[in-house]
């Protein structure tokens, strides 16, 4: 059967047919053997230097008695994780193969994130890929909208425990009605005065001191309304994009130097485009190259959403100190971060609850905000906090007690089937 033209019912179904089939991820994982410089390494990538991933003696101090992975790098784009899945049969090929809502618009509007226990040094991973949840609905950007919900669970291989869980929302909308809505409008990004630059240097340079660290966040002194952060972000420099890629890889593109990159040119044509010297170069370059950016409707090269989903848990993980647990993180991605751009990590407590009945928690509201006063990426976090009277932090379940990354995988797809009947 031939691919369909936009979003049809019969798409739609084909669609939701691959619901909980686990395939091949489309790149192998960055770090195989996930280790204490992989931790230091991945952190400082986005700018972060907190000691309990990144210096092996204060660790082991620490109620984990050793070093962690920051929360980023149990999941991120093809950061860790063997896949499980490595060959598929004949009639499962067939039933993944096309797009079943081809020439149907798609843009990466979200992530969400669930943490169940930490990530120690040395330790074999393993991952599982599948769409969980295609979810149809109306849009007002263009009248119709599919969301399609697609998971990765990691494990570890010695000892086998489950890990963590990320969710990628695409948004599919008809190409035609989206495009008569037009482009976003003309966003000018001023230069600095040494002023302005010397405000957020202020921010910067306090940081540290509020890092919360080894002292206990107690739950009972935390009250809704608290504020959390600010963590400033910026001015964004193409620099930092190199460093991102330093630590983090080149994520779902894979994108290879020289000789492998001319590889990479044989096996996916499309991806590439001739530079003003005719040299053929990767679509991914708008990230750093302001020409290509503007070329594809934008005013300055931009960010990646995942940067920003990163910032917003280096907040929390700052704020809730070592003895807290990141339980869940959620974010989407409403507007770019463009190249010169400064953002404002910030969070409030909204909510403060016994989560599951007996785990102390709050509930955060939290978001970045850039200097036009533009909430770019709002989203919401979970954290356990150490009680005095109930004590430490108890690590949470994953999904339905799951100890593989299959049964984890079932329980997600049952639990975003729920989603869209609510």
């Amino acid at each position: 059967m031939a691919d369909s033209d936009g979003i049809t019912d019969a798409g739609v179904e084909r669609l939701r047919a691959r619901v909980g089939i686990a395939r091949p991820h489309t790149q192998p994982p960055h770090y195989r053997f996930p280790n204490e410089d992989t931790f230091r390494n991945v952190a400082e990538a986005y700018g972060d230097d907190n000691p309990l991933w990144c210096d092996p003696e204060y660790a082991r101090v620490t109620r984990w008695a050793g070093p962690i992975a920051s929360p980023h790098l149990v999941g991120g784009d093809t950061l860790i994780g063997e896949d499980e899945v490595t060959v598929l049969p004949d009639d499962v090929q067939a039933l993944l193969r096309g797009d079943p809502i081809r020439g149907a618009h798609a843009f990466y509007a979200g992530s969400s994130r669930e943490w169940w226990s930490p990530l120690r040094p040395g330790r074999r991973m393993a991952r599982r890929n599948a769409l969980v949840g295609v979810h149809d609905k109306g849009s007002d950007f263009a009248e119709r909208a599919v969301h399609e919900w697609t998971a990765e669970v990691f494990a570890s291989r010695d000892p086998d425990e489950v890990l963590a869980a990320q969710y990628r929302l695409m948004i599919r909308t008809d190409r035609k009605k989206a495009e008569q809505r037009g482009k976003n409008d003309a966003i000018v990004i001023d230069p600095y005065t040494d002023e302005q630059i010397a405000e957020i240097d202020a921010v910067s340079a306090a940081e540290r001191a509020i890092r919360r660290g080894s002292e206990p966040r107690w739950w009972e002194d935390v009250d809704e309304g608290d504020e959390v952060g600010p963590l400033v972000k910026g001015p964004l420099r193409v620099t930092d994009m190199v460093c991102w890629h330093v630590g983090m890889g080149m994520g779902l593109y894979g994108v290879k130097a020289l000789r492998l990159g001319y590889d990479q040119r044989r096996r996916v044509p499309r991806f590439f485009r001739p530079d003003d010297l005719n040299i053929p170069d990767v679509q991914q370059r708008v990230h750093w190259d302001p020409e290509w950016a503007r070329k594809a409707g934008n005013p300055a090269s931009y960010d990646y959403g995942r940067m920003r989903e990163t910032w917003l848990i280096h907040l929390c993980t700052d704020w809730m100190g070592d003895d807290a647990w990141l339980w869940k993180l959620d974010c989407q991605f409403r507007k770019f971060n463009y190249v010169g751009d400064t953002h404002w990590m910030r969070g409030r407590v909204v909510r403060k609850l016994l989560a599951d009945g007996d785990r102390p928690a709050v509930e955060l509201d939290i978001w970045g905000e850039n200097q036009r006063g533009e909430t770019t990426t709002p989203g919401h976090a979970t954290i356990l906090l150490p009680s005095r009277e109930r004590g430490d932090v108890r690590l949470p379940e994953p999904p339905g007690g799951a100890t593989t990354c299959q049964d984890a995988l079932a329980a997600l797809v049952d639990r975003f089937a729920e989603m869209e009947s609510a």
